[in-house]
């Protein structure tokens, strides 16, 4: 059964109060339509057309290749918005899965279940629904005595018994493509919002005796649309209660789940620590037995096994194994360090390769530069890169000491074993197993307070 996806993702989303397009707000670390799409495309999916509208182009420039699209020039209800897809899926068999953008929950294995119950019923239509703890807003799922979809009523036009109802219509839909298509024509928009409504070409199909079915899923949080920036912040919460959980029951000890930040793409292996204020994100791998300490920022870095990061922030950076980093380290684009590197509290790193064994201990910064291994940079020392146009390489060979506050003047080079003398100003390269001395004698006026 071929299996197609419509995403509807034309509304503007005048809750949000944002000049940002409504499906476009982020929650761990993706748009929500980006967490729809890639959900809906692990279900089983083979062709998605998203409909837009304001914000267009912001959109197809999230989304790329993934998606085909439709545009809807007016926001005439969700049954015009679907209709806006017949350029693509009109008179083309199988089945037709119906998503909102704004619900970035919904789990793909949910998606996959819907398809699954649709089809094995030959329904030619079927809605997602979820009991809801405070129905508002929602429209209502209306059922004859043996527990048949009657009618899905909208709350502006439902009556006091209907309202009462608790079981609520997702806005998802799974249906039978041609017969999707055939009944758009049909729908009228005789209703309380002058709108054309998804839910009632169900009800065509009901009249025509075809097959509706509802499937139900017991997690209501995971059906939350988001209209505002409250609900945001919920759906945010949510699915960050989802990421800790999987993380945790697949080996990882997170200490303060409930302030633990850790975005959707990223990899952690087992036994690792993760402590409170940590933030995770981008497409971050973190190795095993690894503690991050609290209050770190991890983004777009692979860390490795072993590593001890303590209140350091690292960004598209990279770690290796046995590392110690921080306290108040950071390691900006382009660093690597090596394995078993100490960079200790108030370094910064940026563009650079620390190599095995090396050690950064304290106030430095470090741009441009190679460090060789077993190297130790004295605590105040610079590597000068910036001649406030271009920027410098240094480069340090193995196992030498630059005493403390030392500036090196890149472009520089600097041997093997190269001791350099504390507070030195070096501005030429240093050949093997050399000292370097670059500062003016001591001069002493002896009685100088008297005067």
């Amino acid at each position: 059964m071929h299996r197609r996806a419509i995403v509807l993702a034309a509304g503007k989303g005048t809750r949000m109060k944002s000049k940002k397009y409504k499906v476009l707000h982020e929650i761990a670390g993706k748009s929500m339509i980006e967490h729809v799409v890639n959900n809906v495309n692990a279900s089983g999916v083979e062709e998605l057309v998203t409909i837009v509208g304001h914000g267009a182009e912001n959109v197809k420039e999230t989304l790329g290749e993934q998606s085909l699209y439709s545009y809807q020039e007016e926001q005439l209800g969700t049954a015009h918005a679907v209709k806006m897809a017949e350029e693509h899926f009109a008179d083309k068999q199988g089945t037709t899965l119906v998503v909102c953008g704004d619900t970035p929950l919904v789990t793909a294995d949910t998606f996959k279940s819907l398809l699954e119950h649709h089809e094995a019923h030959r329904a030619q239509a079927t809605v997602l629904t979820a009991t809801a703890p405070n129905p508002y807003g929602y429209g209502r799922i209306v059922k004859d005595e043996a527990g048949r979809l009657v009618n899905i009523v909208e709350q502006k036009d439902a009556d006091e018994a209907e309202k009462a109802i608790t079981e609520i219509s997702s806005g998802i839909f799974a249906f039978d493509n041609e017969t999707l298509f055939n009944k758009l024509t049909q729908v009228k928009n005789d209703n309380a919002q002058g709108e054309y409504y998804l839910p009632d070409v169900l009800s065509l199909i009901l009249e025509d005796n075809g097959i509706v079915e509802i499937y139900h899923t017991n997690d209501f949080d995971e059906i939350m649309g988001v209209n505002d920036r409250v609900m945001l912040s919920q759906a945010a919460k949510a699915l960050r209660v989802r990421i800790n959980e999987a993380h945790m029951r697949n080996g990882v000890t997170i200490i303060d789940p409930e302030n633990t930040y850790i975005e959707s793409d990223v990899e952690i292996g087992v036994d690792s620590v993760i402590e409170p204020g940590v933030k995770l994100s981008g497409k971050t791998v973190v190795g095993e037995d690894t503690v991050i300490g609290q209050y770190s920022e991890v983004s777009n870095s692979r860390i490795g096994s072993n590593v001890s990061i303590k209140q350091s922030v690292i960004d598209e950076a990279t770690v290796q194994d046995n590392a110690k980093i921080g306290p108040f380290a950071q390691l900006r684009p382009a660093s690597h360090i090596g394995e078993h590197v100490k960079v200790g509290n108030f370094v910064e790193v940026k563009k650079s390769e620390v190599r095995a064994g090396a050690k950064l201990p304290h106030l430095s910064y470090i741009g441009d530069a190679v460090i060789g291994e077993r190297t130790n940079i004295g605590c105040g020392s610079i590597t000068v890169n910036y001649d406030g146009k271009n920027k410098f390489k240094t480069i340090i060979g193995k196992e030498s000491f630059i005493g403390c506050n030392t500036n090196l003047i890149a472009p520089l080079t600097l041997g093997d074993r190269v001791t350099t003398g504390a507070g030195s100003t070096i501005t030429d390269d240093v050949a093997d197993n050399s000292l370097a001395l670059a500062r003016s004698r001591q001069t002493t006026k002896e009685g100088y307070f008297k005067k």
